[in-house]
């Protein structure tokens, strides 16, 4: 059985009792929170929420790039949040290779090179700090006021708030 099978037959259990059919859209907490795809990290419960509780925008560092201002403008513009929060973490893989490496390896293997960066960073509290940097800086998001930005420790789930200054 593949991973893809596994988590189908897990999703038939899940769908038989399922009862959130008439949750709303909306955010109940009105916020977005965007976080690094890593693994270790479980979002909804590191945070104790629940289905419907927040939009939950994940990558691969959790570093805000034009996709990511896009999904915030339409959570922000159609869908009513008004906070957001930036989750990186600890031991993260994104701090373990440069640009150019990871582009070589992709034009080696492929024979193209990468029209886009990959966005490693050295400094984690720094990637923060330019994260929000970069979400007040977007003209097209009405809520820049509330963005707080955090350091998940993968070794002991809390969450460090980094000074935005």
């Amino acid at each position: 059985m593949t991973a893809i099978d596994d988590v189908l037959a897990r999703n038939a259990s899940f769908a038989a009792g399922f009862h959130d059919a008439e949750r709303p859209a909306r955010p109940a907490r009105r916020l977005a929170i965007v976080a690094c795809m890593d693994a270790r990290l479980d979002t909804f419960r590191a945070l104790g929420l629940a289905p419907g509780d927040a939009h939950v925008i994940r990558n691969a560092g959790g570093v805000v790039t034009e996709d990511v201002i896009r999904s915030l403008v339409i959570s922000q513009r159609l869908l009513g949040t008004r906070e957001i929060m930036l989750i990186h973490h600890t031991d993260c893989g994104m701090q373990t290779f440069s640009d150019d490496e990871l582009k070589d390896a992709v034009e080696t293997d492929t024979g193209l090179r990468p029209p886009f960066s990959f966005k490693p960073f050295a400094d984690l509290e720094q990637d923060v700090r330019d994260s929000i940097a970069g979400i007040q800086a977007s003209p097209f998001l009405p809520h820049r006021d509330r963005i707080r930005g955090f350091i998940y420790d993968c070794a002991t789930g809390r969450l460090a708030e980094v000074d935005p200054a």
